[in-house]
């Protein structure tokens, strides 16, 4: 289990080195890095949340789009009063 810990470590510092660096990383990039089981889905949750208040700029390679960690649904407008 250390060496699964130690090597996570190792992967997120490296993410973070390079996005730093280059001021972007793929979704791809991370996902390879770190797949399923490395971390839990809270600590997944923190590493995209980091990177973002990092100003890393997350891009999912296959669409472009700027990975933005929550999308807020299209709010219709309020009916006006008269």
């Amino acid at each position: 289990m250390e060496n699964r810990i130690g090597k996570s470590y190792m992967a997120r510092k490296a993410l973070f080195a390079k996005g730093l660096r280059e001021g972007r990383l793929t979704v791809q990039e991370i996902e390879s890095a770190l797949p399923a089981g490395t971390l839990t889905a809270a600590e997944r949750w923190l590493l995209y949340y980091s990177l973002r208040a990092a100003q890393v700029e997350i891009i999912d390679e296959v669409t472009g789009q700027v990975d933005h960690g929550f999308m807020l649904e299209e709010q219709e407008p309020a009916p006006s009063e008269h």
